[in-house]
């Protein structure tokens, strides 16, 4: 069984898609049966749950310029913070699969145009006021408009009109038809905030509905929760409070978990990995989904407006190399878009861009841009291992004629001062469970997030026809050819996806599953977590 049991945990570890585990276990005369059935529980499996008791989690992620504002969300921080304290209309589960929330069912008329959401109720906020439709009218307008800087602006900017019918139903009329519109809902800025009586809510007030609330908020410090009572789920969360503790520097990180300091942690460093494993008192915790590293380039700032030279930065960076290197193996290469494994449209018979030098060049002289000079700004707070990344690609595009200057910019402040203003440099995204929610969030043209400034009509043509598409096979169609547009002529390199890894004392229980779509179990440790001791 060791050949079979190698399968698995290269599944679990993202090393191997789901179709070449099947394809390999057919040859030992497997049936299609999940790893689990397979080879029992999963190695984090833990106890039965216990109730009470305190969580401290260590995180890389969290700035000073952090914001209690949902509009503001942009790290892993902040993002898990509000899903603790907040709650939200829909809810991707830990299977992936598309769950209830504050919304208990919803459906769709006019070709997904117009959606009914009935909500829960007997909901209220941390202020004792109760949940009503207008409060989600008001969460949800707090993110549109021509002002709003919002990650999820792109979505509630879809709204042609928002209604209630009574108190507890939501009418929702698009400006074109959205299949995915309960799966966008979700997004983790999209909080249900109480509105005053003037229709407003006080975005920084920290006050939700969730599950936990907020008892102290100390940016880029700690953030400290507690457990509401009169949640209208409570009794199934078990833990009485918790911290999110920014530890920015991942040595720090790994120090704090093994002495106690801390019981949880993110983001571990694959290069001592295999030395963290060895603690008895530690679990290490792996998932592999549709989380990336990214190389935005600014398409309105030259030399980046040539997709020439576009496609010549594209095939200056071994991604095998950055795999084995960056990740040691814990993730699998990019093709310069983020559709990844665990989305259901992945083009699969897309053509791998591999490291090619030559054809570098030759995009380079078509550009009119041999001897090609760059900087590339980077910082570990874009992800463990950036800088050492930025060093790697140096090289790789030495040989193709491109000089590389590494700027290396500060971790604080990274996310306001240097994404999306510098021209060049790293990024990190979670990924998205669909793929209209990854392009709308990022490649539209429109888009808050849109951290190329990349602008191709074809491709915005194709996501508004697509989104309202219910034939899967055009659909399909339609986004294998999103999938190639971007990866010839959009303004990022994609060169991998990273799986998360984590780690716990043996004094924190976790479920047998754990989510994929976000470091943290989904970023709802705090929610489905608890301590043994």
């Amino acid at each position: 069984m060791t050949d079979l049991k190698q399968l698995d945990l290269d599944l679990r570890a993202g090393r191997l898609s789901r179709r070449d585990f099947l394809k390999a276990a057919a040859l030992f005369g497997l049936s299609a049966a999940a790893p689990s059935v397979l080879f029992g529980k999963p190695a984090y499996a833990a106890s039965e749950p216990k109730k009470g008791g305190h969580l401290k989690i260590g995180t890389g992620h969290g700035s000073t310029t952090d914001s209690l504002d949902p509009a503001t969300y942009e790290n892993n921080c902040m993002q898990s913070v509000g899903k603790t304290i907040h709650n939200y209309l829909t809810q991707v589960a830990a299977n992936g699969q598309l769950g209830s929330e504050l919304a208990e069912t919803w459906e769709a008329s006019e070709g997904a145009k117009k959606w009914v959401f009935k909500l829960r109720q007997g909901v209220e906020f941390h202020n004792g006021q109760k949940m009503t439709a207008n409060d989600v009218i008001a969460s949800f307008k707090h993110h549109g408009g021509a002002d709003s800087k919002s990650g999820a602006k792109v979505i509630v900017d879809a709204f042609s009109d928002l209604q209630a019918d009574g108190d507890h139903t939501l009418l929702i009329t698009l400006k074109e038809g959205n299949a995915d519109l309960p799966y966008q809902l979700s997004d983790y800025h999209l909080a249900v905030m109480p509105a005053n009586a003037e229709g407003k809510i006080d975005a920084k007030a920290g006050i939700g509905c969730g599950y936990y609330k907020l008892k102290n908020f100390e940016p880029g410090v700690k953030t400290s929760v507690e457990k509401f009572a009169n949640h209208w789920n409570a009794g199934t969360v078990h833990l009485d409070s918790a911290e999110f503790i920014t530890i920015a520097d991942v040595t720090a990180r790994v120090n704090a978990l093994t002495t106690g300091e801390i019981d949880a942690a993110d983001r571990m460093d694959v290069k001592t990995l295999h030395l963290l494993a060895r603690n008895k008192n530690v679990r290490v915790i792996e998932t592999s989904g549709n989380a990336h590293y990214s190389m935005p380039m600014r398409c309105d700032t030259d030399p980046y407006k040539s997709a020439d030279v576009r496609l010549a930065l594209k095939y200056a960076v071994d991604r095998n190399a950055m795999l084995e290197t960056v990740l040691r193996g814990h993730g699998y290469v990019g093709n310069d878009h983020p559709i990844g494994r665990a989305n259901r449209y992945l083009a699969k018979d897309l053509p791998q861009r591999a490291y090619d030098p030559e054809k570098a060049k030759f995009h380079l002289k078509k550009a009119g841009a041999e001897g090609l000079k760059v900087q590339l700004s980077t910082s570990d707070a874009a992800f463990a291992g950036a800088v050492d990344a930025a060093v790697l690609y140096k090289e790789h595009a030495a040989k193709a004629g491109i000089e590389v200057e590494i700027i290396r910019e500060p971790s604080d402040g990274y996310w306001s001062n240097v994404w999306m203003k510098k021209p060049f440099c790293f990024c990190y995204w979670g990924g998205r469970p669909t793929e209209d929610w990854a392009f709308s969030t990022a490649y539209a043209a429109d888009a808050e997030w849109n951290d190329t400034v990349w602008k191709n009509e074809k491709f915005n043509q194709l996501l508004l026809a697509a989104r309202a598409e219910l034939d899967e096979a055009k659909r399909a169609t339609m986004y294998a050819e999103m999938q190639m547009l971007l990866s010839e002529d959009g303004g990022t390199i994609i060169p991998i996806f990273n799986n998360y890894i984590g780690a716990v004392t043996d004094k924190v229980g976790t479920p047998e599953v754990i989510a994929n779509d976000w470091d943290l179990d989904g970023q709802r440790a705090v929610l489905r977590w608890w301590k043994t001791a």
